[in-house]
């Protein structure tokens, strides 16, 4: 669920950018400079006000200074990299240490970018242009994914943490799976190295690369299913891109109502012997008893002209796969 902070800020004609500085000097200096250019600008003096900040209202993008008492801006980036709600947004240090070594460790904690200090505002809307068009690029495609009804989310593979997820991602997640986070269901996590390893065979081959097989959970006449689609990093190892999506079989349970002239009943008995359910199983699925699903499987034998349930399921199958070819029996 959005943050009410989030929710008021309105990202349609312009980005949001946290600065994060224990100099009111330089905070003041980039404020002015940034909401002149027309960028919503929010501001923090700590590393701890900085993650409560990233955490509430999702910028855009952060300018972060590397050196503050207490928490670091190096141990700031480290955590916002680690929640996948945060991980995504790009970090440009703001740094008076121009030795290669701080440089490297700027880059290493999550940075994206760096400037060095004294500040020249004019510098730094150039840097942040160039990361916030990739930015908005990705939003916009993550965006598009969810209006689509496919959700993505990418998982390191080395720890099972989900690196970022869109909305729809930690809403499906969480019905299906209990939880959104910060680490993958372990069902995901297993296919995702089963399949990880399924690539890097075939790739050590020198096989055509094939789709890695699904994992479909399913919920009732719902199900939700997992692709493997695009590698980040080195090796077969680091950041895997899956794409998810809902699928229901609802309207095929219609279908059969429609085409045996079921009652709405009838038809889910009927869909779950398809399934290859007993009726124990199907009484649980239902909230019924298993003597109340085996009357209404009598009815539809008798509506069918059928005796047994393996000729009620071929029959039922065979007119699905008519109207619905993707169904999967």
């Amino acid at each position: 669920m959005n943050h009410p902070l989030e929710q008021t800020l309105n990202r349609a004609h312009s980005d949001v950018v946290l600065i994060v500085d224990d100099v009111p000097d330089n905070l003041s200096l980039l404020h002015d400079a940034l909401d002149e250019s027309g960028y919503t600008v929010l501001v923090a003096l700590d590393g701890a006000s900085a993650l409560q900040r990233a955490a509430q209202a999702r910028p855009d993008i952060v300018l972060l200074d590397a050196m503050m008492p207490g928490m670091d801006g190096f141990e700031v980036a480290r955590r916002l990299k680690a929640d996948a709600a945060t991980a995504h947004i790009p970090i440009i240090f703001m740094t008076g240490l121009t030795e290669t070594e701080h440089l490297v460790a700027a880059l290493d904690a999550g940075g994206t970018d760096y400037v060095t200090k004294p500040i020249k505002p004019k510098e730094v809307l150039a840097r942040m242009n160039v990361h916030l068009q990739g930015a908005r690029e990705r939003r916009q495609a993550r965006n598009a994914l969810d209006a689509f009804g496919y959700a993505s989310i990418t998982v390191r593979v080395s720890d099972g943490r989900l690196m970022w997820q869109t909305p729809l991602a930690r809403e499906l997640l969480q019905r299906y799976c209990g939880r959104s986070g910060p680490y993958a269901p372990s069902p995901v996590l297993s296919w995702l190295r089963h399949s990880v390893a399924h690539v890097a065979e075939a790739l050590a081959c020198g096989e055509p690369l094939v789709e890695a097989p699904r994992l479909s959970v399913e919920q009732g006449a719902r199900r939700l299913t997992f692709r493997l689609q695009q590698h980040n990093g080195d090796g077969s190892g680091g950041d895997w891109l899956i794409i998810m999506q809902e699928v229901s079989d609802e309207s095929v349970i219609e279908a059969i109502s429609l085409s045996f002239k079921l009652t709405a009943r009838e038809a889910e008995v009927l869909y779950w012997v398809i399934k290859g359910k007993i009726n124990r199983d199907i009484g649980d699925i239902l909230g019924t008893s298993p003597m109340t699903v085996k009357k209404h499987l009598e009815r539809v034998f008798a509506k069918l002209g059928v005796e047994t349930r393996t000729s009620a399921a071929a029959m039922a199958l065979s007119r699905i796969r008519q109207l619905h070819p993707q169904f999967e029996g």
